[in-house]
């Protein structure tokens, strides 16, 4: 009779490999992943970010949309109960719940029909509160809006279906902050980019509630975009760090604008930037789902409206800070906190250094753009090359 071997003896090496191996994976891998317990193999991955995190508790607002809404809900709650209750306990103090989501810094003395705001301390608040919030609105576009999207596009690797939802959250917001921007602009005598209105009547320190709310709601935006880049919830691309300098330098212009009364001029800025990047996401997600005759006349539009916004209208920006800022009062000319005027005369390289290092960043996203252009002359492709061969190469690895 022959006799059976048992196949433990071949299972326990396979076990214990496998456990060696979910060990070896967890120690090369990055600190959000979690750890997997020893008796068990390490669990399969997507290649998207958002699936191979486990954010610490502290960090889970930022990738968990379901964590970054009870941070929001929380302050209303309070904000609610404070409504109904401080009427009876000690009526007329103003609601201290208010100011995580609420603008702070009513001036006193402005007309009822034109409510004015000056900068507070409270505005990190609010700011903090808004990062929370893109983070929410980020995670909640991807997870139950792009995703599906791309898969009823036919979008099936999971880098291609995670770069599809950057580009439809990046439509989404650019497009509404350039509107927002482009509507609030319309109302300022800076519309549309009389520069020389910049400088008159400055300083500008009393803000319409609407151009308040809009300019710290784009700081947080940036906040929460470079926090997505420094913790790599997007994988970074071929231009990781000029997209970590151009945020880095957009939040330094938008940080020094704000605290120097300059908001005429950063509201200008980010209608000249919101724009293009609306037409940009656009034509990368059709990109992605390969419409091609689509895209290559998208990609044409894109190119006008992106060389009208990002250079002309950032040029002419520069030539004001350069040749108009002598245009504000003799008396706004000095470093004076409670007047909040601070356009010394070294105070100009501060505001044109910035603009200038966006408008080298822009440069050369305009020559990777070109390139574009004329493969899409030649062969009637235009790809972003950034993004869709590294996705590629990186499925290539995987399935390998």
């Amino acid at each position: 009779m022959v006799s059976r071997k048992s196949p433990r003896k071949t299972v326990a090496p396979i076990l214990v490999d496998s456990q060696m191996n979910g060990r070896e994976r967890h120690h090369i891998t990055d600190p959000f992943l979690p750890p997997t317990p020893l008796d068990s193999p390490a669990p399969s991955r997507s290649s998207s970010p958002e699936h191979r995190r486990r954010a610490p508790f502290y960090l889970r607002w930022v990738v968990e949309p379901v964590s970054s809404l009870k941070v929001l809900v929380f302050p209303i709650v309070l904000y609610l109960n404070w409504e109904l209750v401080s009427p009876y306990a000690k009526p007329g103090i103003s609601n201290p719940f208010a100011r995580p989501f609420l603008l702070s810094g009513h001036v006193p003395d402005a007309k009822p029909d034109d409510p004015r705001y000056q900068k507070s301390w409270w505005d990190l608040l609010f700011l903090c509160y808004y990062v929370v919030f893109f983070s929410f609105a980020r995670q909640s576009l991807l997870f139950y809006v792009s995703r599906p999207l791309a898969r009823y596009f036919g979008l099936k690797k999971a880098s291609k279906v995670d770069r599809f939802g950057e580009q439809m959250y990046a439509l989404v917001y650019f497009l509404t902050m350039g509107l927002w921007g482009w509507r609030i602009m319309a109302t300022l005598p800076t519309y549309w980019y009389n520069t020389k209105a910049f400088w008159y009547g400055y300083p500008h320190w009393d803000m319409k509630p609407e151009l308040k709310r809009y300019y710290l709601m784009q700081s947080s935006y940036w906040v929460q975009q470079l926090l997505v880049i420094v913790l790599k919830l997007e994988k970074p691309r071929k231009d990781y760090w000029e997209l970590v300098a151009h945020h880095i330098v957009t939040l330094w212009l938008v940080g020094w604008s704000y605290f120097i009364n300059l908001t005429l001029i950063g509201n200008a800025i980010y209608v000249s930037m919101d724009l293009p990047d609306a037409f940009l996401a656009f034509s990368k997600l059709l990109n992605y789902i390969q419409w091609n005759t689509a895209k290559i006349y998208f990609f044409a539009l894109f190119f006008v409206v992106w060389s009208y916004f990002r250079h002309y209208l950032n040029l002419k920006i520069l030539w004001s800070v350069w040749y108009e800022e002598p245009l504000i009062p003799e008396s706004s000319k000095k470093w004076s906190w409670s007047n909040g005027s601070y356009l010394t005369d070294w105070m100009k390289y501060q505001v044109f250094v910035p603009i200038l290092l966006l408008q080298f960043l822009n440069l050369f996203w305009y020559y990777l753009i070109l390139r574009i252009m004329a493969r899409a002359l030649l062969t009637a492709e235009a790809d972003d090359t950034r993004s869709d061969h590294e996705d590629d190469d990186e499925d290539e690895k995987k399935e390998g």
